[in-house]
């Protein structure tokens, strides 16, 4: 059981949570929502210890075991099933208890032959799915899992469902997949207005009585607001009149004590469109034998593929992960050599690569606005600070540093970067 009582955090003048309390109850399943930038991970953070609130208590019962999906890949054995065996619970009997460790990588998409391997030499994809492998095998008390179908195939998926279902002790997950974060969770808590609101049931009864609720509020503000203008109209009419003086005065102290509803904050939301360069020839990319492997001796990940994009092709490739999907668009993005063949492009295109780990690349030291003005030196300060609004970093939140951004927020920045120059071939991996 997990009791958070009054908490509040803020960075400089935004406010995350103002005296927010919650509790998970034995064998709960929460889903947690809210928009980017709104607290989600910051709260993670504060119940494994990892970010202190600045008021407030998160409590625990002694013994009790939390299990975090670390998006930091860290492994010390050598091989595949040793690391997901580390975290196994402690066992008096000294059972082998690797088949537990085998059914949970088996269930996420490893095979046998992928026991034996480095975890090093695994995708990018694939050293996610170990940590995930190995929080599950550790069978905490919580589970906090922070968007575990990232790099997840539709197989791997399914079987996650299946197994959080029967998840016996407690969870609370992040996902902006709301249909599977419906399929495995019991309740539902939501991070809004600084506050938080937990129901048992999906998301969409959530937010249908949160709109329900302020749809409500308005319509009582709007109406409070209309009395108390005929109201003071009745006082500024009458306040010179002895004979009404009783009733003035009746009204004044009726007035003082109806508390004014104050109109609720737009909050705002994402709106953008990516800047077209024009493109008037017929084909923006050329693909020719492309081959790549990333040793000589081992298997190539592309072999001797080739084809065009054309003006106004939508293509999306798909593929299970570590098949070379995120390699092909670094290729195409010419951040990696092919070991074969050749990408041409128009003298004329102008690609915007929003890449899988480029957020990684986002200094940590620099400002949101910093790092958009980066993006093109010659912009004025005036027109990144209008890229950063309409990534929602308005006034002084344009100067907030990278280190202290979401992952959401981060990824605004970088969308960011994209809209600086105009671009006639997008690539979104």
């Amino acid at each position: 059981m997990l009791q958070v009582t009054n908490i509040e955090k803020s960075y400089g003048k935004q406010t995350l949570f103002d005296g927010v309390g919650f509790t998970v109850n034995p064998r709960e399943r929460v889903g947690l929502v809210g928009r980017n930038g709104h607290g989600k991970s910051t709260l993670f953070r504060m119940i494994l210890g990892e970010e202190h609130q600045d008021a407030g208590t998160i409590t625990t019962p002694s013994g009790y075991t939390i299990g975090h999906l670390s998006q930091h890949i860290h492994f010390t054995e050598d091989t595949v099933i040793k690391e997901a065996c580390l975290a196994l619970p402690p066992n008096e009997d000294h059972i082998d208890e690797t088949y537990k460790a085998e059914a949970i990588l088996h269930g996420l998409g490893f095979i046998n032959a992928d026991f034996d391997r480095h975890p090093s030499s695994l995708s990018g994809g694939y050293q996610v799915r170990l940590n995930l492998a190995k929080v599950l095998v550790s069978e905490p008390n919580l589970l906090l899992l922070d968007e575990p179908t990232n790099y997840l195939d539709i197989v791997s998926v399914r079987w996650l469902t299946q197994f959080l279902r029967a998840w016996r002790n407690e969870m609370i997950i992040i996902t902006h997949d709301r249909e599977f974060m419906d399929s495995v969770t019991t309740h539902t808590m939501i991070i809004h207005r600084c506050k938080m609101r937990k129901v048992a049931g999906s998301t969409s009864k959530l937010y249908d009585q949160i709109l329900l609720e302020e749809e409500i509020y308005e319509k009582t503000r709007q109406n409070d607001d209309k009395k108390r203008k005929e109201v003071e109209q009745f006082i500024n009419r009458f306040r010179a009149q002895a004979t009404k003086a009783s009733a003035v005065q009746s009204r004044v102290k009726a007035l003082a004590r109806h508390e004014k509803l104050d109109k609720l904050e737009e909050i705002r939301s994402l709106d953008f469109k990516f800047r077209s360069a024009p493109f008037e020839a017929k084909w923006l990319m050329s693909v020719e034998e492309l081959s790549f492997g990333f040793s000589k001796d081992g298997p190539k990940l592309i072999d001797g593929l080739s084809f065009g994009v054309g003006k106004k092709d939508r293509i999306a490739v798909i593929g299970k992960n570590g098949k070379g999907k995120t390699t092909l668009l670094n290729l195409l993005a010419k951040e990696m050599a092919p070991t074969g063949g050749e990408v041409r492009l128009h003298p004329n295109t102008k690609i915007a690569y929003f890449g899988q780990t480029n957020i990684n690349r986002l200094r940590p030291e620099k400002t949101a606005l910093q790092e958009i003005m980066d993006a093109h030196p010659d912009n004025a300060q005036g027109e990144s600070r209008a890229i950063c609004g309409l990534m929602m970093f308005e006034g002084d939140n344009a100067l907030k540093k990278v280190s202290v951004l979401s992952g959401g927020e981060k990824s605004r920045v970088l969308l960011g970067k994209l809209l600086v120059s105009p671009a006639n071939l997008l690539m979104l991996d």
